[in-house]
């Protein structure tokens, strides 16, 4: 055992001399001795070097986004970035869908205003983070505060829309048999006028519901842009469907007296502005 250690020992450690001659005159230009020792640790030695520096080359420089499974830093953050942004567009979606729902079932006749307004104020409170037990108003003073409210919120007038570039042009002419009062909830102009008369749309706008209703016919529903919208009833025939865009003054419907709610051949127009109900007759003449 010995013996093989010492041999192993002697054929690390012999030396060999390298040698290094000119072809053509056999001169010797250099020369140096080496064992098997040193190739073995100079060779580890040069392996180890060649690993950390191409290490440092990838991760000190942009090849490490090369590298499968590695995202660099700007990619975390645009990440980060756009799922803030889907998550914020999922709450707007979801608010809208609500509005648009509640909408509906106020023009179907299957939800009074009184209703329909409650759900719009709740979803306006469920997206502020408002700390109830900090407000302390007496009575007298919500009273005052819904009193101006509810002034407010139907007494908005041309210089309130002074910032939109909308010309609104009346859908009909004829007689106006009942106008717009929200003590009343009547929330729209009645204009009378003859069977199969064009209905046309006020401005430019996104047809955003197009079906029949009991209580009011056939039912169109127009979104202008600028948060106003403007709704057609007790329609006996509709051109448009829903998602078509419309031009102002375009036929999107013909007149007739359809649904339970009617008394006779007559349109029923509203004109919502950012969720409320507006008077028709503060923006376009009828007679």
């Amino acid at each position: 055992m010995v013996k093989k250690t010492d041999k192993l020992k002697q054929k690390l450690t012999d030396q060999y001399r390298m040698v290094v001659l000119n072809e053509e005159t056999y001169e010797e230009r250099f020369s140096f001795k080496l064992s098997r020792l040193n190739v073995y640790v100079f060779g580890g030695i040069f392996i180890i070097i060649l690993i950390l520096l191409t290490s440092l080359l990838i991760a000190l420089t942009p090849l490490r986004e090369y590298v499968p499974g590695y995202s660099s830093t700007s990619l975390k953050k645009k990440a980060t970035e756009l799922t803030y942004q889907l998550d914020s567009l999922k709450n707007v979606c979801q608010v809208n869908n609500t509005k648009l729902r509640a909408m509906i079932s106020v023009i179907k006749g299957e939800e009074r205003i009184d209703d329909y307004q409650n759900r719009v104020d709740s979803i306006h409170k469920s997206n502020q983070d408002i700390d109830k037990q900090s407000l302390y108003a007496s009575q007298a003073d919500s009273l005052f505060r819904q009193e101006v409210e509810n002034q407010d919120r139907f007494n908005i007038n041309t210089s309130q829309l002074s910032d939109m570039s909308t010309v609104l042009f009346a859908p009909v002419t004829g007689t106006i048999t009942q106008g717009f009062n929200y003590e009343e909830n009547h929330f729209a102009t009645d204009i009378a006028i003859k069977k199969n008369t064009p209905i046309k749309a006020i401005a430019d706008a996104t047809v955003i519901f197009s079906e029949w209703s009991i209580d009011t016919g056939y039912v169109v529903l127009l979104d202008h842009g600028n948060n106003l919208l403007s709704v057609y009833k007790h329609n006996s025939q509709l051109f448009k469907k829903q998602g078509e865009l419309v031009k102002s003054g375009e036929v999107i419907a013909i007149a007739g007296s359809e649904g339970e709610l009617s008394t006779g051949t007559h349109l029923h127009f509203e004109l919502w502005y950012n969720g409320y109900p507006i008077d028709p007759t503060n923006f376009m003449d009828f007679e």
